[in-house]
């Protein structure tokens, strides 16, 4: 098999000449030819002046290739698509799969032996790892790492849960415009991602947890010198791997690597995002992710990190405290330790190591979890045949059990526009639910689950209320939400037959949503809705690439054609 500058020659008819004119262009760039003949790392620069998450990656980019370089290999930086949650339009999730495109062909099309990919933006670290485990080139992912907190008053916060909560409290009239500009300046203080337990840090746990990142990746502050060095030291092993081939991606995606990171999403405290790109990785490889295991892993697994918005703390004090290393040995005989690593060793090697902080709270044990069971519950019901999600670990208690009356939302800009009308029907016990803003009905399957509390009833003290959709919800919000229907109402999913003043029941002991409507007159609301055809927004390009082949949340949003055609249960 060809190594280094002769892998993937482009086609001339003659791989002589392929070469020959390979090697004058490259030496445009003042390489020599030791430089030229060693083993190449290639290096995603997913960096852009509209990504504040990854503003560190220029960085951690030479840190990577000074690596590459102390271990004799030859470092090849290449740009991929830059996506960041809140400039992506109109949300990060619908370009998710075309950074996978992008990222994946980028590796098929140019020579390297090892890959290093950098990321951290909630979407960019899944769409990574789905190209990687597609392309089966030896990897290491390097996480950008999570901002610093912030402060305020005396006040210690953290985007995004914070930024949620103050924003709800300025809806509700409790602070001024002048704080909320601030607050605004505050929230987040560095450049990185989330220092919450959002989609970002769930990413970057769920990646050290399955062994693609090296120990400590996913909890280093982005402005610390250790993240420097960690860049570094997975330079050194990228090149050890472009060496010895291996280990690659599918060595590593095993179903043990599969059931760990399920496990590790309950007991952080996930966000609801990581379960559908968990899904989609898997189905780059011959495993599946099961929402009844992953419902049984729950029952099991209890929250062992006191990190917002389950708990209170954030992601310097969890790296303080010791890590996913710490994590993974207090989760003891629920984890496989025999899982690889990109390290060399396996979760053992891993465990073994970790540091152990005396007087530490922020990552306790399993005989005394912040949650006694973990942090998501997936529910099914009339509502949800397929199944939808319910982060319960964030959510109200007394409203984890709660039947009310339905007030419709057809769309998103129809929430917009009748959320905040003073003449809004609607009470504290009523449950909000919104429709189509699934995969195609939105499109892209926006984070607009985190439906806003109507605004007279944020005046009158109401914090929480029961709210269902087939959209997704940002990990660093709380609150008692259901997410994730599917089917989406825009592919007939049976929420689309919800009306106003209907009854819905939500048991999440008996892990049930159901729309308390009989039968017939389901089958009768059903009868009369017309034919959906290509909306406008889909009828060209990437656009319509996505609406014509994109999956439901419980296969995990990728194109239909992109997922592994071997497959067999994680679990079972």
């Amino acid at each position: 098999m060809s190594k280094g500058l002769r892998k993937g020659l482009t086609s001339y008819g003659d791989a002589g000449f392929s070469l020959f004119l390979r090697k004058a262009f490259i030496k445009a760039m003042g390489y020599s030819n030791d430089a030229l003949n060693r083993p190449i790392v290639g290096i995603t620069n997913t960096y852009s002046d509209y990504n504040p998450c990854h503003g560190n990656v220029p960085v951690l980019i030479e840190a990577a290739k000074r690596g590459v370089m102390l271990a004799g290999g030859m470092p090849m930086v290449f740009p991929t698509i830059s996506i960041h949650e809140s400039f992506a339009h109109p949300t990060s999730m619908y370009l998710r799969n075309l950074m996978a495109m992008d990222t994946e062909e980028m590796i098929r099309a140019q020579p390297m032996d090892a890959v290093i990919i950098i990321g951290g933006c909630d979407k960019t670290l899944p769409a990574q790892i789905m190209a990687a485990a597609s392309a089966d080139l030896p990897t290491v992912v390097i996480p950008v790492g999570p901002m610093v907190v912030g402060h305020h008053k005396g006040e210690v916060l953290g985007a995004c849960t914070d930024c949620r909560r103050i924003w709800s409290a300025h809806r509700a009239g409790e602070i001024d415009e002048a704080e909320v500009e601030m607050v605004n300046g505050r929230l987040a203080p560095s450049v990185g991602t989330c220092m919450v337990m959002g989609t970002a840090s769930t990413m970057a746990c769920i990646a050290e947890a399955m062994g693609l990142s090296l120990p400590m990746s996913a909890t280093v502050p982005a402005p610390h010198a250790e993240r420097v060095r960690i860049a570094e030291a997975s330079g050194k092993r990228a090149a050890e791997m472009a060496v010895s081939g291996g280990p690659l991606p599918n060595e590593i995606l095993t179903a043990a690597a599969f059931r760990n990171a399920q496990v590790v999403i309950q007991a952080i405290g996930g966000s609801t995002n990581g379960i559908i790109h968990l899904t989609a990785i898997a189905n780059r490889t011959r495993h599946k992710i099961d929402l009844e295991t992953f419902d049984a892993l729950g029952r099991e697994v209890p929250v062992l990190i006191d990190l917002k918005p389950s708990g209170q703390h954030y992601m310097e004090h969890f790296h303080h405290a010791g890590g996913v290393p710490k994590l993974l040995k207090e989760l003891g005989n629920l984890i496989d330790l025999d899982a690889k690593t990109v390290a060399g060793g396996t979760l053992r090697d891993v465990v073994a190591a970790a540091e152990e902080v005396p007087g530490q709270t922020v990552i306790r044990s399993v005989v005394d979890p912040i949650k006694p069971v973990g942090a998501m519950a997936v529910l099914w019901g009339n509502l949800a045949p397929r199944g939808a999600v319910i982060k319960h670990s964030a959510a109200t208690p007394r409203l984890l059990q709660h039947t009310g009356r339905a007030v419709v939302f057809d769309s998103i800009p129809d929430m917009a526009n009748r959320i905040d009308a003073p003449d809004l029907d609607v009470g504290p016990d009523d449950i909000l639910v919104l429709r189509n803003a699934g995969p195609k009905g939105a499109p892209g399957m926006p984070e607009a689950g985190y439906l806003p509390i109507p605004k007279k009833l944020g005046r009158q003290g109401v914090k929480d209320m029961v709210r269902i959709s087939d959209a997704r919800m940002s990990g660093t919000a709380f609150g008692t939400i259901v997410l994730h229907i599917t089917p989406e109402s825009a592919d007939g999913g049976p929420l689309g037959l919800v009306q106003t003043g209907d009854q819905i029941c939500l048991d999440v002991k008996g892990r049930r949503i159901d729309l308390l409507v009989d039968d017939a007159e389901l089958k009768r609301r059903q009868a009369g809705l017309g034919v959906v055809g290509l909306p406008e927004w889909a009828e060209r390009g990437y656009a319509r690439l996505l609406y014509q082949t994109v999956q439901q949340a419980d296969e995990g949003c990728d194109f239909d054609f992109m997922c592994s055609r071997q497959k067999e249960n994680v679990d079972r």
